[in-house]
């Protein structure tokens, strides 16, 4: 049976000078559990804990991740910030599938909460990299270098789970990027559904063709 299943992991507060906005705004911290062609994939993991001045910066809220190891094969980080790697060592025996340049940025250290690296059994991925059939890591950087997206095929359509390659929904697209060329390749004129990390609206359409 083949299933996205969208996971409230809780909240963060953005300042208003990260964003260039007028105000601090309230983002959800969102994941992703995948059932597709008999592999279960989990898309993110949620907040971490373990620096008082982060918590401090973002006044984050927590909600538990009902997901644990015996629900999934794999795990996928569209990066490692730490609100996105939160409850990787609850799967300590699990692949957690990342690009080796972002591995290499948050392995240096002041990245992300470091407390949070050690004991993930890390797999460094360069490039793309096919889980399954119709299940296709895709590189997205941006956000930051080494961000990845998870694209679904479904035959009909196809569903990315985008993660932080663009902020929210309405964004998507604007400024252009380079790789929404390779999505479009991907999508080959089929309706698309994107979904984000930090917006629980959506992007439908149908993606332009490569430039």
């Amino acid at each position: 049976m083949e299933t996205i299943t969208r996971l409230d992991l809780g909240h963060i507060t953005r300042p208003a000078h990260e964003w260039n906005g007028p105000h601090a705004r309230v983002e959800p911290v969102l994941g992703y559990l995948v059932r597709h062609a008999g592999v279960r994939v989990l898309f993110d993991t949620g907040l971490g804990t373990g620096s008082p001045e982060t918590d401090a910066h973002y006044r984050p809220v927590r909600h538990p991740l009902d997901v644990g190891p015996d629900d999934v094969d794999l795990v996928v980080n569209c990066h490692l910030h730490f609100d996105h790697i939160g409850g990787n060592q609850r799967f300590p025996d699990t692949p957690v599938l990342v690009q080796s340049k972002e591995f290499a940025v948050a392995r240096a250290g002041g990245y992300t909460i470091d407390s949070l690296l050690p004991g993930v059994r890390y797999e460094e991925l360069d490039g793309e990299h096919e889980i399954a059939p119709g299940l296709l890591i895709v590189p997205t950087p941006g956000h930051t270098e080494g961000h990845q997206s998870l694209v679904v095929d479904h035959g009909d359509r196809i569903t990315v789970l985008a993660g932080q390659a663009y902020d929210f929904a309405h964004e998507f697209g604007s400024p252009y990027l380079p790789w929404l060329d390779r999505l479009g390749e991907l999508a080959a004129g089929r309706p698309a559904r994107v979904l984000f990390a930090h917006d629980h609206d959506l992007w439908e359409g149908v993606l332009p063709p490569p430039r």
